[in-house]
């Protein structure tokens, strides 16, 4: 194989990467934590959180709040585990490089 050719099938290979993050960012992800809801873009930009609060008493208030950080991390989880497996083609086993 020459080099122009190399270097063409790594641009394809850039340019479909590319696509993949793109479409990994402007995915909805949603993590749960109880009656806590937040939904948040592949990008790591929060879109959303939802408080299910209807029998709730205001000494929860800091439980709430523990909640809501178990509810993002695990949309953060669930992004992170999307970009590895769509990703991984690409890295090879690298890990690190998204």
């Amino acid at each position: 194989m020459n080099i122009q050719a190399m270097m063409k099938q790594a641009q394809k290979m850039q340019k479909d990467m590319m696509n993949e993050k793109n479409k990994i960012d402007e995915t909805l992800y949603e993590g749960k934590s109880s009656i806590v809801t937040a939904t948040v873009k592949g990008s790591k930009e929060i879109e959303k959180i939802k408080i299910d609060a209807e029998n709730m008493d205001k000494d929860e208030i800091e439980m709430l709040e523990d909640m809501i950080v178990v509810a993002i991390n695990d949309a953060f989880k669930k992004i992170d585990k999307d970009v590895e497996e769509k990703m991984g083609k690409y890295t090879k086993g690298m890990p690190g490089l998204f």
